[in-house]
């Protein structure tokens, strides 16, 4: 991960763990890296990026000038993935978000949800199996653990 060779092959990183299990660490770690290795990169939580979504649906441009920003970083941390359901507007950014990037720039994913629950919670329909169609297949997953006690 530190030689962020996974960002150079397009390929997305999951931590997937409970709260205090050192998530939080490693995408500070991986985002530093990047920076270091010269690569673009962005820390956002999911109800900020929301906040930022719905603001940009209020400007003429704004949805396109948020997905052009959002994709053109190399390396896009995520964090607090799925921590809420996000809405059928917020499944619709995130499909074609994710379709942008898809295969170009790697995403960081950091979430408490295994990957079983993930279908259910971007709605189990087919916005859900396009969202995970762009996440599974080139993605480093990694459980940073079951419990927050060292």
């Amino acid at each position: 991960m530190r030689t962020c060779a996974f960002i150079e092959r397009s390929q997305n990183v999951v931590f997937q763990g409970f709260t205090g299990s050192g998530k939080t660490y490693l995408r500070s770690a991986i985002a530093k890296a990047a920076c270091q290795h010269r690569d673009r990169a962005h820390y956002i939580r999911m109800p900020d990026l929301e906040q930022d979504w719905l603001a940009a649906t209020d400007k003429a441009g704004g949805k396109e000038k948020f997905l052009r920003k959002y994709s053109s970083y190399s390396l896009l941390v995520l964090d607090e993935w799925l921590l809420d359901t996000p809405t059928e507007n917020l499944r619709s950014m995130l499909l074609e978000l994710l379709e942008r990037r898809y295969d170009t720039v790697s995403t960081v994913f950091c979430t408490q949800y295994a990957q079983k629950n993930w279908h259910t919670r971007l709605g189990g329909d087919v916005h859900a199996d396009a969202i995970m169609d762009r996440i599974v297949h080139r993605t480093i997953w990694i459980e940073t653990g079951t419990s927050n006690h060292a």
